[in-house]
């Protein structure tokens, strides 16, 4: 695709648009999943007096990512050979705005019903993420893709932000209907330069590779092998504590969903500072050391939500996760991509993110079941996640340094 001649290989038009697809897209990830309506739907709609709310929530969660593992490498074969890229782009994000408008249905007792729209919203919101990211290596050279995609990691922090002050308004308002039409229209608004501005790719003919055949080339390859095997566990992990963290502070220490926003809003500040400041340390100390690092400090992290009394604790704890929350997606990618193949990055990376998306399944399929289990004790079901750090911990420290170029 041309880059139109705009300096330093980028059209800044097109850039600037599918940056706010990710401010657009943040809102929904702050407010739906996290804040605002993962709360409402266990509390409110299920009611999670032993557990049952989170059971039904971690269904959600699940059902929609094993959605999407199923359906996208099938998805992203026809829109690879039939040049349908944009068009499945734009479908699967006018379903999630069409699920989220029709939110405001949902009352009380009505759990399939709510399970049903949630859990389409999830899987067109992720489907179309896989749409989105498909389209940077078209925007920005080799040299440039970095700056770009943390440009729209960036401006997506600030969607979120705003998008969780606006709601704010709405929930002291006790208006939530408004809080699910408001992430709806902020959806459809910030989505369209995006739909105007990126091109539609032309139809490849050359055939797809297997997803079975790209798996057996990376996992010939040791490092590459013991590498992914440790960022399906932690990762499964980090993903698991998101989808349940404002769950948990609302269930286990009794935030409203007021003092929900807030947290997540301060969260969101901790995990921006907590990128930039260790942007370079990432490149001194290596990817490795310092996802080992976050490790454990995830790891403290569940094991203090365990023991934690207070709400003004629990702040504390949140803002120092929320640290490392950046890093450890930024240092697993820079470390993946030392481990590829030469001439398999795009296939390789592709591979990458299917495993990311996977790994989004068991988590919080353990989480719902030992605290419905265990009669509603979100404490006990937050430290069985503190497994899959510990496990992603040890099996990353079988990763050696040397690059699987050389194997």
């Amino acid at each position: 695709m041309s880059t139109s001649g705009q300096p330093g290989g980028l059209d800044r038009r097109r850039v600037f648009a599918w940056c706010l697809f990710d401010f657009a897209g943040s809102n929904y990830s702050a407010v739906i999943p996290v804040t605002i309506f993962s709360v409402v739907y266990s509390r409110q709609i299920v009611g999670n007096e032993a557990g049952l709310g989170d059971l039904w929530w971690s269904r959600v969660v699940w059902v929609s990512m094993l959605a999407v593992v199923l359906t996208a490498p099938f998805l992203g074969y026809l829109a690879d050979r039939r040049g349908l890229r944009k068009h499945l782009f734009m479908l699967f994000t006018a379903l999630c705005i069409g699920a989220l408008a029709l939110f405001p249905t949902i009352e009380a007792g009505m759990i399939v019903w709510g399970f049903a729209l949630a859990a389409l919203a999830n899987f067109a919101f992720e489907s179309a993420q896989v749409y989105y990211n498909a389209y940077l290596p078209d925007l920005a050279p080799p040299g440039r893709r970095g700056f770009v995609s943390g440009l729209g990691f960036g401006i997506g922090y600030a969607g979120s932000i705003i998008g969780l002050l606006v709601a704010l308004v709405f929930v002291n308002r006790g208006t939530l209907d408004l809080v699910w039409l408001w992430v709806a229209a902020f959806f459809l608004v910030f989505s369209l330069p995006a739909f105007l501005a990126l091109p539609a790719v032309p139809p490849n003919p050359a055939p797809a590779v297997p997803l079975w055949r790209i798996a057996r080339d990376l996992f010939a390859h040791r490092e590459a092998r013991r590498f992914l095997l440790a960022y399906f566990l932690y990762f499964d992990g980090v993903e698991t504590v998101i989808y349940f963290s404002g769950i948990f502070a609302a269930g286990t220490l009794g935030f409203t969903l007021q003092e929900n926003i807030k947290l997540f809003l301060a969260v969101q500040v901790a995990a921006l500072a907590g990128a930039l400041a260790l942007a370079r340390a990432t490149d001194r100390w290596g990817p490795r050391r310092v996802i080992s690092l976050v490790l454990v400090q995830w790891i403290a992290v569940v094991v203090a939500a365990y023991f934690v009394e207070s709400k003004t604790a629990f702040f504390a704890i949140a803002i120092f996760a929320g640290v490392g929350l950046g890093v450890v997606q930024a240092a697993s990618r820079a470390l993946m991509a030392t481990l590829i193949p030469p001439g398999k990055e795009a296939e390789m990376f592709g591979f990458y993110a299917f495993c990311g998306k996977s790994s989004s399944i068991i988590g919080p399929f353990v989480f719902g079941t030992v605290s419905h289990a265990m009669g509603g004790n979100q404490r006990i079901a937050i430290l069985s996640i503190g497994l899959f750090f510990v496990l992603g911990l040890i099996l990353l420290q079988r990763v050696g340094s040397t690059s699987s170029r050389t194997v």
